[in-house]
C-alpha cells in the first residue's frame, strides 16, 4: 500500500527546496571523501549526537581545514568529552566546531600552550578576542585525532547557530553519498494505560516483521482496544560505511493521515537530556537497545513535529485501521512499516497487577527517603512520571529501585559516616554497584563534616566503598638514568584501580611541564619541543592523586644534550 508515497516524496523534495541554510558557504573540513561513523542527532547515551563523525581512514594527523573564514572564538582542551576542540565563528553568525583533535595548527598550538604553561594546566578553556586568531576558508587549523572521549580516530564536526544550537551540517550542503534505505530492526506496540490491551495483554508487545520485496515491512496484525502507541528500532547506513547511524526523519500515519513526526534537523543542548524519555529507557537499560517511542508523553523536545493526539492511537471496538511508519534519511531514502489494527473488546482481560511499595514518588513534588545512615533527596521534577519506588537500606548498601526510570536531573544520596574513624572517613566514597558481580564504580562524592553526598541520575544499588591504595606510576618509554637526547616524547603510565585519577602534576628540575593525559591508554606524554631543557642531568617528578586523596610520587633521572 504505497499509494501515499508519491505525495510525500514531492513533499520532501519541496521541503529540501525550501532549505534556508546557505549551500555554498561551508566547505568540507577534510581533503578526503567524507565517510561517516556517526550522523547528526543519532541516539547516544544521555544525549543526541550534535554533529557528524567523519572517518579519518583509521589514522590521526589528517589536516583539518576551516570550513569557512572567521575567527577562533573558543578553544577547549579536556581529558574527556571533546578532548581538544576548536570553535570558529563566521561572519554569517554560524559557528563551526572541530573536536577530538590531536593538535592545532602551529599558531593556534603556540597560543594554547602559552596559556597552559601560564596556568600550569593541561585542561584549559580559552575565549580569544576576534582579532587574535583569524582564519581563512580552507586554511589549516588543526590535525585530526582521537582525543577525549573518542572511541577511535575521527573528526567530530558541527555547525551551530547564534543561539549555540547544533544543526545538521548536511543542511548546509555537506554531502555524504547515501543511496541505502534505513534499516528497520524492530517494532513494539504499547498499551498506554490500564484500560488498553493489545492481543489480550496489558503489556508491551514485540511485533513480528515480514520483509517485502520492495524493502518495506509488514508487521503482524494486532487486536487492540483503548489508547495504544508504538516504538521502533531503526538505523541508517550510508553507502561507503557499515556503521549503524541515526536516521533523519520518522513519520507515522493512521488511515492515511499523519499523526506523528520526529524531525532531526536541529536541537538545543539544554533539551538533549530528554532523549531518555524519547527512547524506551527501561528497554535500553535491560537490553542495551535503543528504541524510539512514536508517541509523546511528558517530553518537551523540540524535534516533535505535527503530532496529532501526541501520537497516541485510540482504538475503538469494531474498527479496522492501518498504521504506517515512514523512516527516512537525509537523501530521502525511505523504509515503511505497515500494521493492521483490529479494534475489539474481546482482547480485554484483567490488567497485570502493578508492584506497590511503601514509597510513592510524585514527579511534581520533592521526596526525602531516609533509613539508617542513608538519605535520598528526590527533588521536584526529577522524574517524568509518578511511580512506586523500591527503597531498601541494609547496613551501608542502598537499593534504590532498578535503573529503569529516566531522570531529568540529578538527585542526591547522602551517607552519615560519623561512625567511622577520621582516617577511614577520608578514604570513603559512594559507589554505584554495577554488573552481576556488583563492581563498585566511583560516583563523584563530596565531603562535609560527617556526611558524604553524591549526585546522580541513575537509580540502582549504591554502597560505601573505601580506597586505601595509592595510584601507580611507571615509566613507559624510557629507563632511569637513560640518555634521551634523541627522544621527542617522554611517556609515563599512571593508573588507579578504585576511585580513579583526580589530578596530576609533573616537573623537570622543579619547573612545571605540560603532560597530556590520555585516559584510554593511561598515559601522560611530554613533548620535549614544548620547552627548552638546558641541563644535561634532569630530575623528572610526577605526583598523581586519586579521587579520595591518595597520592603517589614518581621520581627519576634522565640525561639529555
Amino acid at each position: 500500500m504505497r499509494f501515499i508515497l508519491p505525495l510525500f516524496l514531492i513533499s520532501a523534495l519541496f521541503l529540501n527546496a525550501q532549505n534556508n541554510y546557505p549551500q555554498d558557504y561551508f566547505s568540507n573540513p577534510l581533503d578526503i571523501t567524507l565517510v561517516l561513523s556517526g550522523t547528526f542527532a543519532e541516539l547516544r547515551s544521555n544525549h543526541f549526537h550534535s554533529g557528524l563523525d567523519i572517518k579519518t581512514q583509521q589514522r590521526t594527523g589528517l589536516k583539518v581545514k576551516a570550513s569557512a573564514s572567521g575567527f577562533v572564538s573558543r578553544i577547549k582542551v579536556s581529558h574527556y568529552g571533546y578532548g581538544k576542540a576548536l570553535y570558529i565563528t563566521h561572519p554569517n553568525g554560524y559557528t563551526t566546531v572541530y573536536a577530538h583533535l590531536s593538535k592545532f595548527s602551529p599558531d593556534i598550538e603556540a597560543y594554547v600552550k602559552q596559556h597552559q604553561y601560564e596556568k600550569e594546566s593541561y585542561e584549559i578553556e580559552l575565549f580569544p578576542k576576534a582579532e587574535d586568531l583569524l582564519v581563512l576558508k580552507d586554511n589549516l587549523v588543526a590535525y585530526s585525532g582521537n582525543s577525549g572521549g573518542s572511541g577511535g580516530p575521527h573528526l567530530h564536526f558541527e555547525i551551530r547557530d547564534k543561539q549555540e544550537r547544533p544543526i545538521n551540517p548536511m543542511l548546509f550542503g555537506i554531502d555524504i553519498k547515501d543511496t541505502t534505505n534505513p534499516i528497520i530492526k524492530s517494532v513494539y506496540a504499547y498499551p498506554l494505560d490500564e484500560n488498553a490491551f493489545i492481543n489480550s495483554k496489558n503489556t508491551k508487545q514485540k511485533l513480528r516483521l515480514t520483509p517485502l520485496k520492495n524493502g518495506d515491512f509488514n508487521a503482524e496484525n494486532i487486536e487492540a482496544i483503548g489508547n495504544i502507541g508504538f516504538a521502533i528500532g531503526t538505523y541508517d547506513r550510508q553507502d561507503l560505511a557499515a556503521n549503524s547511524n541515526g536516521v533523519y526523519n520518522i513519520q507515522t500515519f493512521i488511515n492515511g493521515s499523519r499523526n506523528f513526526e520526529l524531525d532531526f534537523k536541529r536541537f538545543s543542548f539544554s533539551e538533549t537530556k530528554h532523549i531518555n524519555q524519547l527512547i524506551d529507557y527501561e528497554h535500553f537499560s535491560t537490553k542495551k537497545q535503543r528504541i524510539q517511542k512514536l508517541f509523546r508523553k511528558n517530553n518537551p523536545l523540540s524535534i516533535f513535529k505535527s503530532t496529532r493526539n501526541e501520537g497516541v492511537i485510540k482504538v475503538e471496538d469494531s474498527t479496522y485501521s492501518v498504521y504506517k511508519i515512514r523512516v527516512a534519511d537525509y537523501k530521502n531514502n525511505e523504509s515503511w512499516v505497515t500494521i493492521h489494527i483490529k479494534g475489539t473488546k474481546k482482547t480485554a482481560t484483567e490488567p497485570e497487577a502493578k508492584k506497590v511499595t511503601p514509597y510513592y514518588i510524585k514527579a511534581n513534588q520533592t521526596t526525602n527517603l531516609k533509613k539508617g545512615i542513608v538519605s535520598v533527596d528526590l527533588y521536584k521534577d526529577t522524574f517524568y512520571e509518578d511511580f512506586y519506588i523500591d527503597f531498601e537500606v541494609t547496613n551501608d548498601t542502598l537499593k534504590l529501585h532498578k535503573d529503569v526510570k529516566a531522570a531529568k536531573k540529578n538527585f542526591s544520596i547522602t551517607y552519615d559516616v560519623s561512625k567511622f574513624s577520621n582516617e577511614d572517613k577520608n578514604k570513603l566514597y559512594i559507589a554505584r554497584l554495577i554488573g552481576n558481580k556488583k563492581y563498585p564504580s566511583y560516583t563523584y562524592t563530596k565531603r562535609k563534616d560527617q556526611f558524604l553526598t553524591a549526585k546522580t541520575k541513575k537509580l540502582g544499588t549504591y554502597a560505601l566503598a573505601m580506597d586505601t591504595v595509592k595510584p601507580s606510576i611507571s615509566a613507559r618509554n624510557f629507563k632511569s638514568k637513560q640518555w634521551l637526547s634523541k627522544y621527542r616524547y617522554l611517556k609515563v603510565k599512571i593508573y588507579d584501580d578504585e576511585s580513579g585519577i583526580s589530578n596530576y602534576r609533573a616537573t623537570i628540575n622543579g619547573k612545571w611541564i605540560l603532560m597530556e593525559y590520555d585516559y584510554k591508554t593511561k598515559t601522560l606524554t611530554y613533548d620535549f619541543n614544548d620547552s627548552v631543557i638546558n641541563d644535561t642531568k634532569n630530575n623528572l617528578k610526577v605526583i598523581v592523586t586519586d579521587n579520595v586523596g591518595n597520592n603517589s610520587t614518581f621520581e627519576t633521572l634522565f640525561y639529555r644534550k
